[in-house]
């Protein structure tokens, strides 16, 4: 399972990973419960790959995010997203501590956490989000040279 084919579909809760493309639409699984259907383009579909969390510095993909919390997790599942708003934002703090409070929502937290549990409880293999990083890492001081 690779985070590049890992997506969220606006109005369908989870996260599902994409199968197989059509002409007209893409055939997901669900990490959840495993059911495949087919999306099509009325659908709003977002690739976590391409998901960013605002810092007051940068912004930081949501893959490195997930490795904080993986890092800090030791691999387990994390708290509860259903916790409140100041537990949330406590833990995110740890995780992300130069992240922008006035554009990351508490609702944006909430979700993150889901998915990073709902990763974990599907088996994805974090290791091959370390891999892309180093990788990232060694063509940034490629380029710089």
């Amino acid at each position: 399972m690779n985070i590049d084919k890992i997506v969220s579909i606006s109005g369908k809760p989870g996260l599902y990973q994409v199968i197989s493309q059509g002409k007209n639409a893409i055939i997901v699984e669900s990490l959840q419960d495993k059911k495949r259907f087919p999306v099509n383009s009325l659908n709003s579909i977002s690739a976590l790959s391409d998901i960013a969390i605002y810092t007051y510095d940068d912004e930081i993909p949501l893959r490195e995010v997930f490795l904080n919390i993986h890092k800090k997790e030791n691999g387990k599942k994390t708290i509860d997203p259903k916790s409140d708003k100041k537990q949330l934002q406590s833990f995110f703090s740890e995780i992300l501590p130069n992240y922008d409070e006035e554009r990351v929502y508490p609702s944006n937290i909430k979700k993150i956490v889901l998915w990073y549990n709902t990763l974990v409880d599907s088996g994805f293999d974090f290791k091959n989000l370390e891999e892309k990083e180093e990788e990232k890492e060694d063509n940034t001081k490629e380029e710089k040279k």
